[in-house]
């Protein structure tokens, strides 16, 4: 049975390549800008909801998201050096419509949009989480997470802000980066090999709730 998301994508997909010639043509900084509020509210918005406010875990929340970090992964969509199949499946056929200049605008959207924190959880499980995020395991060789994502978890240049992001998307990317599906990130993939499942479990579900 095919995926009515995925199969809707896949002809919505064609839509955008007026969006990128338009680019293209006219290239100043506000219209660029306005091709990037387009793609985003004709296209994206299907999936990683209103302003990158996405209300299902299987996508992220890209709402406040950091520029460099938006701009990094849409490439790594693109050149396919993310291989999970999540990014197969639903972003490598968009972004390889995107041209660098369309990429930029869209991290640039993206990242001046309201954050949005992702609901409340187990309050001793939250207080777990938190220690980890801001001390690390140092028994386990896990660093601070605050160290690379910033003491708020708002994200650092090409770290992303994992404030408020679902929980489950969050323990999805520990796992692609453990079973190396996902390989642009080297530093978080060592990271992901030295976390445990409850110890994973905790910092998503403190951050969820940032």
């Amino acid at each position: 049975m095919k995926n009515p998301l995925r199969h809707g994508i896949a002809h919505v997909v064609p839509a955008i390549f007026p969006l990128v010639v338009c680019a293209a043509l006219f290239g100043s900084p506000s219209a660029q800008a306005q091709n990037a509020e387009r793609l985003a509210t004709q296209l994206c918005v299907a999936c990683h909801g209103i302003h990158g406010d996405s209300k299902s875990p299987m996508f992220p929340k890209l709402n406040a998201q950091s520029q460099d970090y938006l701009v990094a992964q849409l490439k790594g969509f693109r050149q396919h050096v993310r291989g999970e199949s999540d990014a197969r499946s639903y972003m490598w056929a968009i972004a390889s419509q995107l041209d660098d200049a369309t990429v930029a605008s869209l991290a640039e959207y993206y990242s001046q949009q309201q954050p949005t924190t992702g609901g409340t959880g187990d309050a001793a499980l939250i207080a777990e989480g938190q220690k980890i995020f801001e001390q690390g395991l140092p028994d386990k060789g896990v660093p601070a997470c605050a160290s690379c994502h910033g003491a708020q978890g708002q994200g650092n240049g090409q770290f992303p802000r994992l404030a408020g992001q679902h929980a489950d998307y969050l323990l999805r990317q520990i796992e692609v980066f453990q079973n190396g599906t996902r390989a642009n990130a080297p530093v978080m993939s060592a990271v992901a090999h030295t976390l445990g499942k409850d110890d994973a479990k905790a910092v998503a579900t403190f951050l969820q709730s940032r």
